[in-house]
């Protein structure tokens, strides 16, 4: 039921978005010069602002067409490496990386917003790195035939994705995955697998949550696993490949993440609003651009999100040293030659300073000199791996990490 009247609201939100922008288009086309006068600019602004809100969102795309670097422009080239049913591995590469360059796993978070919100990471380390990424399916287009897919189904993919990338590689976790990559790294260790990343870079990612815990991490642990069973997991309809599939809905990620921000929100759209009325185009699109990404959403699968909830911020199973992962407890200590870089937003109000740094604290087995600590002054969690600070000041940081731990003997030459 739940499901099914999301899909009432939205068919009907789909409509008035539509009649909306076809108000918008009559009210600015000059052969109407009315729409200039009086109140009309300020409906028409208002008519806007309701109708990209309201509007549909599919999956979005990269678009990731060039590169500059050193001053020099060059095509980037995307493309499906390894397809699996719950998602593929992707790279990207340009003709002007060096030859041999850094390989860069980015494990973006299946946390209800697709790879794309990460377009910004990737642009930025294409420039020095040959860049892979894992494009998480959208659970509800994943037919029932293809199984079911938790927490340790998304271990293994990680696994599956390094071993095709090959031995030398780095990784880069942001947020949700930083959990899952830790443990893919500590089992790899373990079993001495050629393919165990170079270095591992987490960031703003929940790997004790105890660490200043934020309202995220407060909700998790004031139900229990069984309410969010019964009252956020819904039915994929009838219309859709994965029918019948047991979900965590993304517009209920999505509702969740804007009401922590509401105010902010609210406080953005009425900006776009402004800039519309006074016919400032640029700085509303700025606004809409990011929208557009923000509200594209999708389904996770139900036993995958709730498998993290409770191991991950219920049980804190990996700081307590009792993660299973295939009935065999992972053992952090076993990683003694990934070297690890722990970064972390000051402004981040998803994932609590210090959470990601436990990581650093876990790894017994590591020497001091593999691991760093990284603080990004007046960063929140989407300023980590977004925006002008992620380019100018924490990118390079973890370019530095990269080359400095490098190990390019044991590449596979293609």
């Amino acid at each position: 039921m739940l499901y099914t009247a999301y899909e009432l609201q939205r068919s009907w939100l789909n409509a008035a978005s539509t009649w909306a922008s076809v108000t918008v288009e009559m009210l600015n086309n000059p052969a109407m010069p009315f729409g200039y006068t009086g109140l009309a600019p300020v409906v028409s602004s208002a008519l806007d602002v309701f109708a990209h809100a309201a509007a549909p969102r599919g999956k979005p795309q990269f678009d990731i067409e060039t590169v500059e670097v050193d001053g020099r422009t060059f095509p980037v080239t995307e493309a499906i490496v390894m397809h699996k049913p719950f998602g593929n591995l992707l790279r990207f590469t340009h003709p002007g990386l060096p030859e041999n360059p850094p390989r860069l796993l980015i494990v973006a978070p299946m946390s209800g917003h697709f790879a794309t919100l990460l377009r910004g990471t990737v642009a930025r380390m294409i420039e020095r790195c040959e860049v892979y990424i894992t494009d998480w399916a959208d659970a509800r287009d994943v037919p029932l035939s293809a199984g079911e897919f938790d927490l340790d189904d998304y271990i293994d993919y990680v696994i599956e994705f390094f071993e095709h990338i090959g031995p030398g590689a780095h990784a880069l976790a942001v947020c949700q995955p930083s959990v899952p990559t830790f443990a893919a790294t500590a089992i790899m260790a373990a079993d001495k697998h050629p393919c165990r990343p170079a270095s591992l870079t987490m960031m703003g990612g929940p790997i004790d949550t105890r660490e200043a815990p934020t309202s995220v991490n407060d909700l998790a642990m004031q139900r229990p696993i069984e309410w969010f069973r019964h009252t956020v997991i819904a039915t994929v309809p009838l219309q859709y490949p994965g029918a019948g599939r047991r979900v965590y809905p993304g517009f209920l990620q999505l509702a969740g993440f804007m009401s922590m921000n509401l105010g902010n929100h609210m406080l953005s759209h009425y900006h776009m609003f402004k800039h519309l009325v006074d016919g400032d185009g640029e700085s509303a699109d700025a606004t809409k651009a990011f929208y557009d990404e923000y509200r594209a959403i999708c389904d996770l699968n139900a036993a995958y999100y709730l498998q993290t909830v409770e191991e991950v911020f219920q049980k804190h199973s990996l700081p307590n040293g009792t993660f299973v992962h295939r009935g065999k407890v992972v053992d952090l200590g076993k990683i003694t030659d990934t070297a690890i870089l722990a970064v972390e937003g000051e402004r981040d109000d998803i994932s609590g300073i210090g959470q990601t740094k436990a990581s650093l604290h876990l790894a017994t087995g590591l020497a001091e000199a593999k691991k760093k600590y990284h603080l990004a002054p007046e960063v929140g969690h989407y300023g980590i791996f977004n925006g002008s600070k992620w380019r100018e000041q924490i990118a390079p940081v973890l370019e530095e990490w990269i080359a400095r731990h490098d190990r390019p003997a044991l590449k596979v030459v293609a």
